[in-house]
C-alpha cells in the first residue's frame, strides 16, 4: 500500500449503525455483531450512529464503551453521532459522557 493510499484509508470512518432498541435483552448480541463489523473494517475512524435509538436503558452505554474498547484498541478514533438526548444525560449521570465524542 503507498503511503497516499494509507493515509486516505486511515482517514476513512466506519459508520455503525445503532439498532432502535438496544436494552439489557439485545446489547450482547449488538455489542458482537458492532465489534464484528468494527474489525472487518479498515477505515481509522469508527463512528457508532445512534439516531436510530428510541428504547434504550443503560446497556446501550455498555455497548457504546465497548465499541470504543474495540476502536481504540484496533488503532482507530471513536465518535458517536446523533445521540439522543436522554442517553447522553444518562452518560453524564454514570461519569461517561467525555467517552462518548460527538461526531460533529
Amino acid at each position: 500500500m503507498t503511503p497516499r493510499a494509507d493515509a486516505k484509508n486511515r482517514d476513512r470512518a466506519s459508520m455503525l449503525v445503532l439498532p432502535t432498541e438496544l436494552t439489557h435483552a439485545v446489547a450482547p448480541a449488538c455489542s458482537r455483531m458492532l465489534t464484528q463489523a468494527l474489525r472487518a473494517e479498515s477505515g481509522g475512524k469508527a463512528v457508532c450512529d445512534a439516531s436510530a435509538l428510541v428504547r434504550f436503558d443503560s446497556s446501550a452505554l455498555a455497548v457504546l464503551l465497548d465499541c470504543r474498547r474495540e476502536a481504540l484498541a484496533a488503532g482507530k478514533t471513536f465518535a458517536v453521532a446523533r445521540l439522543p438526548e436522554k442517553l447522553r444525560e444518562l452518560a453524564t449521570l454514570y461519569g461517561v459522557a467525555e467517552l462518548l465524542p460527538s461526531d460533529a
